[in-house]
């Protein structure tokens, strides 16, 4: 789907193509591609690389075009995989943006919306680019969060569960986090080379809103290390916890095993037929029953003593 929007003090949408406005393409179709390479002159090799979900972050600087690729997070609950980071494209060419994405993602949304709250102001097309970085570091540290919380509901189910449904479902969390260090990573080497360029196509970036996104990313990059170190921990912790767990139960299981089995032994000795002493009895029965229970009594008590029960 490819919208335009005129920009300013705020977005407004437009219904059709106008000079200079900003162009924002997402969930493409095969039609659409066609139409921003044909139309709008956008390389077809980027676009490719930016509908690539594979494709790293990086800046590429052809005359007075700027490319950008960076990696967005992405709320993927359906898919097994919880969070997920995709390529977002951004192309600068004189006073034309142009925006690319194979997902309908948080970032262009929650851009829109605070230049229309007056949230923020937009003064030149780098301030796009800073923004749109920004908000995507923010959205890192929000789902980030998201993953701290789910993980905490996983801790407490395996402290008592048996099987690996638990152990997959933390696995699952440790994925996001390896998409996340990996994917800031290489927002973070784009910043660096923006920042370092000092002045690109004659604009020159606000240095303070540089400085938060470049702190913002860090944050995130520091707290996704952090999170997914503590799970790989969790990760080797929690599968001896569902063995020692598994162990237990058999270990109970086999006790009761044990106790059974001296009632079963003692009928068994009874019902043999040779002379024991107790054929001849009206009480033998009671006899008989009344020893199997004490002797299953004396074996719980024993297990209770050792702690194997």
């Amino acid at each position: 789907m490819i919208t335009y929007w005129e920009t300013g003090t705020s977005f407004t949408r437009l219904n059709e193509f106008q000079p200079n406005c900003w162009i924002n393409s997402q969930e493409l179709t095969n039609e659409e591609v066609e139409l921003l390479i044909r139309e709008h002159n956008v390389p077809r090799d980027f676009v490719m690389d930016v509908l690539d979900t594979d494709e790293r972050s990086r800046i590429e600087v052809d005359g007075d075009t700027v490319l950008i690729i960076l990696r967005v997070p992405l709320n993927n609950q359906n898919n097994g995989i919880p969070f997920i980071t995709i390529p977002l494209g951004i192309i600068i060419s004189g006073k034309q943006i142009i925006t690319i994405c194979s997902r309908k993602t948080e970032i262009i949304p929650s851009l829109i919306k605070a230049v229309n709250e007056n949230k923020i102001t937009i003064t030149n097309h780098f301030d796009y680019v800073l923004r749109i970085f920004l908000i995507s570091a923010v959205w890192f540290l929000q789902f980030l969060k998201e993953i701290n919380v789910q993980t905490a509901l996983i801790e407490k189910d395996l402290e008592s569960a048996t099987k690996n449904e638990e152990l997959h479902r933390l696995l699952h969390m440790e994925k996001c986090l390896v998409f996340f260090v990996t994917s800031l990573k290489s927002n973070e080497m784009v910043l660096a080379k923006m920042r370092n360029g000092r002045n690109m196509q004659g604009i020159e970036h606000d240095e303070d809103l540089m400085e938060d996104v470049v702190i913002e990313t860090k944050q995130a990059l520091e707290m996704a290390n952090v999170y997914s170190d503590i799970q790989s921990g969790m990760m080797d912790a929690f599968a001896s916890i569902i063995s020692n767990n598994l162990n237990v139960i058999m270990k109970q299981l086999t006790s009761v095993t044990i106790i059974l089995m001296i009632p079963t032994l003692v009928a068994s000795l009874y019902g043999m037929n040779v002379p024991n002493g107790l054929e001849n009895s009206p009480f033998a029965f009671a006899y008989v029953i009344a020893i199997s229970v004490s002797l299953a009594l004396i074996g719980i008590f024993l297990f209770k003593w050792k702690n194997w029960f």
